[in-house]
């Protein structure tokens, strides 16, 4: 995971909220929180840069936002008074101690998955790695395994062969996400999606680089870029980019039920198929017997 001197600052995140598209204001004010409470302790500059990031988002987030935002900051000792009075209406003097950490309740409205999705897709390469620093997955989650090789060694085959479309097919197949996504994350100019799709598959380093000299043109021509996404690569978790992963996976998941009412009139009527086959194959393969016929005596 990149550490915390070598990130951006909160104020490059504000750009984000400035964009056509989904209203990602909610999921920027809550990252930014997480990602500021993470330092026991902060600089003027910094903190002045999170006050007003903060500042001008709380206005235009909804109220769920506002009692998470709320909760982060007033369990965190060193939290800016002008936020907290800005998210509660209260003056530093009348608000509210904080609760014990014992009994502080986690937050239990994450931002919605595919709001998270399209955050990452239209952030900077900077602003991404902001995003990837606060992917954090929960305790209890199961820890995903990695590719076999065998789908490795396709992956990289198609990428050494320049053929995008068998990557993106191969990709989604492994990663378990729609193909117009996985198609995004091929032509993504920028690249970090690709990173973290290798990092969640369990790709090696030397095989990564191999992919991007290779697979986007846009990349593969740039040493530097190259070499900046490789580094990427080794400072982030592998829970971080498998909790990604599991993000981009929800949509899917959520289409596809298991219990769809379709599956099973598709069973019904592929056993009726079945059977009527089977009956038919069987009169076929048995012999029939000559008939008797009577004779005179």
């Amino acid at each position: 995971m990149p550490k915390t001197s070598t990130l951006p600052p909160l104020d490059g995140l504000l750009d984000l909220a400035c964009r056509d598209g989904v209203d990602i204001r909610p999921t920027l004010l809550r990252v930014a929180t997480d990602l500021y409470v993470q330092k026991p302790a902060h600089t003027a500059a910094e903190e002045t840069q999170y006050i007003e990031l903060a500042g001008g988002l709380v206005d235009a987030v909804d109220q769920a936002t506002r009692a998470i935002v709320t909760a982060t900051l007033r369990a965190y000792p060193a939290a800016p008074a002008a936020v907290l009075e800005k998210l509660t209406g209260e003056t530093a003097a009348l608000a509210k101690p904080p609760r014990p950490a014992a009994t502080l309740a986690a937050p239990t409205t994450p931002a919605p998955r595919d709001e998270l999705t399209e955050l990452f897709f239209t952030a900077r390469p900077d602003e991404r790695r902001l995003i990837l620093a606060n992917l954090v997955p929960a305790a209890t989650a199961r820890r995903p395994t990695h590719a076999s090789a065998d789908t490795l060694a396709q992956l990289e085959a198609a990428a050494l062969e320049r053929d995008g479309a068998a990557f993106g097919r191969r990709l989604a197949a492994a990663l378990g996400i729609a193909p117009a996504l996985a198609d995004r994350i091929v032509r993504d100019a920028s690249g970090e999606p690709l990173v973290v799709a290798a990092k969640a598959l369990g790709m090696s380093a030397a095989a990564l680089q191999r992919v991007l000299l290779f697979l986007n043109p846009v990349i593969g021509q740039s040493v530097e870029r190259v070499y900046d996404l490789a580094q990427l690569f080794d400072d982030i978790s592998f829970d971080a980019a498998a909790q990604m992963a599991a993000i981009w996976r929800a949509p899917l998941a959520r289409r596809k039920p298991a219990y769809e009412p379709a599956y099973y009139d598709d069973e019904k009527r592929s056993a009726r198929s079945f059977g009527s086959s089977a009956r038919r194959m069987r009169a076929s393969r048995t012999p029939v017997a000559p008939r008797k016929t009577d004779h005179a005596g």
